[in-house]
């Protein structure tokens, strides 16, 4: 069948073994929370498990990263040696998640076409980053995957179906589908099934997505809503493998989850801001100097020890409340350079971070999901960890495999 849209099936490999052990939460998680990932790993024991094959972040300034990286690609070796996967060839694997507040959220996953991908602002490709990608998140990452045996996706690409024609039918289908996985998530992820998707809908599928690609001159396919270090990560490599004149038949595909942005299981929430090492008085005294207006027409609110406060800001129109608290916190750090500065899922999570010593969290209102699409094309991207898809619980574990060499 001919495929002009970037997403195809793919040699999807699947543990043989029960998964309860083996899917562990994207490593872009809970990477200021020691005692998530200790109890993991207690969970986890000497199972096979994605959390041998992925680099959690919390540990990147803990051990020494090529040491960590050489143990990970001979864990991915070991584990093809092993034969301890089911390979499922040329598939596409429709997702039904159970997140932790009962609601169903659906995908589909199958390999996305790097060709058609670029994540530099101002892209006018058919996938696009959504946020401003950190230049200097990408080298540690190519580390890890440029001579990796298997990837294993964090990925979701976003699409604008509002008519839930492409995704949501798969539901009423399933039955006739062969069901490939079905387990909970550990700690307190949800549940998740998987299911092969027959050759009509895989066509019915593509043939939708060659539709969006030419529904317009500057057509959107896909605006990438999660794991975009790990797309551009994917890109780097693949634009690498070419330029050494190596095979890319492997290289120039990536594993990913589509899911559509109008489903009511996906919220939007914004990604806060925590400071560490600093002296929260004088960050609270820079702060107000910096936003100081008289025609503020936002709050952006702000946890220390067990106290609390806010200020009040003048979000532009074309801006959102993300990049101005972000412009202030570069401003700050440009000042004062030993303070350390996260990205955090959630309020509360937040908050109880900010009741450390010498640090102080950030929250403020987030970006909708009606004029998402339209907003990524007007400006290209948005500022770097704007949103975050649901609570971090609600992230995208590592279950799917995929040889890259």
């Amino acid at each position: 069948m001919k495929n002009n849209a970037p997403f195809k099936t793919a040699d999807i490999l699947i543990p043989k073994e029960p998964l309860e052990k083996w899917a562990v939460i994207a490593c872009d998680q809970f990477t200021s929370n020691d005692d998530y990932w200790d109890k993991t790993e207690e969970f986890v024991g000497d199972a096979n498990s994605t959390l041998r094959i992925t680099f959690p972040e919390i540990y990147l300034e803990k051990v020494d990263n090529q040491t960590k990286i050489n143990e990970i690609n001979s864990c991915m070796v070991d584990y093809l040696n092993k034969e301890i996967f089911n390979e499922y060839k040329d598939s596409m694997i429709y997702i039904e998640r159970t997140q932790p507040d009962g609601r169903i959220r659906q995908g589909i996953v199958g390999a996305v076409d790097l060709e058609a991908y670029v994540y530099q602002k101002g892209s006018k490709k058919l996938i696009r980053a959504t946020e401003g990608t950190i230049i200097e998140r990408i080298p540690p990452r190519v580390k890890i995957r440029k001579d990796a045996s298997l990837e294993s996706p964090h990925i979701i690409l976003l699409i604008d179906d509002i008519d839930k024609k492409i995704i949501e039918p798969l539901a009423q289908n399933k039955h006739k589908m062969t069901k490939i996985y079905d387990f909970d998530l550990m700690m307190g992820g949800g549940h998740i099934c998987g299911y092969l998707i027959d050759s009509n809908n895989v066509e019915r599928i593509i043939s939708e997505f060659e539709n969006i690609c030419q529904s317009s001159e500057n057509p959107l396919l896909f605006a990438v809503g999660d794991g975009n270090h790990s797309l551009a990560t994917a890109k780097e490599c693949y634009e690498l493998s070419k330029s050494q004149n190596k095979d890319t038949t492997l290289s120039r595909y990536a594993l990913a989850e589509i899911e559509n942005i109008h489903s009511e299981a996906l919220d939007f929430e914004p990604i806060y801001r925590v400071m560490f090492s600093v002296d929260v008085e004088n960050v609270i005294k820079e702060m107000n100097e910096y936003f100081r207006t008289e025609t503020a027409n936002s709050v952006i609110k702000y946890f220390y020890g067990k106290k609390e406060g806010s200020v009040n800001v003048n979000i532009p129109s074309d801006k959102l409340s993300t990049g101005v608290i972000q412009e202030f916190i570069d401003s700050y750090i440009n000042k004062y350079p030993t303070t350390k500065l996260d990205y955090i899922h959630g309020i509360e999570h937040t908050k109880e971070l900010a009741e450390k010593e010498n640090t102080i969290g950030f929250i403020y209102d987030g970006i909708s999901k009606d004029n998402f699409f339209e907003m990524v094309k007007a400006t290209g991207s948005l500022p770097r960890k704007t949103f975050s898809m649901g609570e971090s619980m609600d992230k995208r574990y590592y279950l799917e495999c995929r040889k890259i060499k």
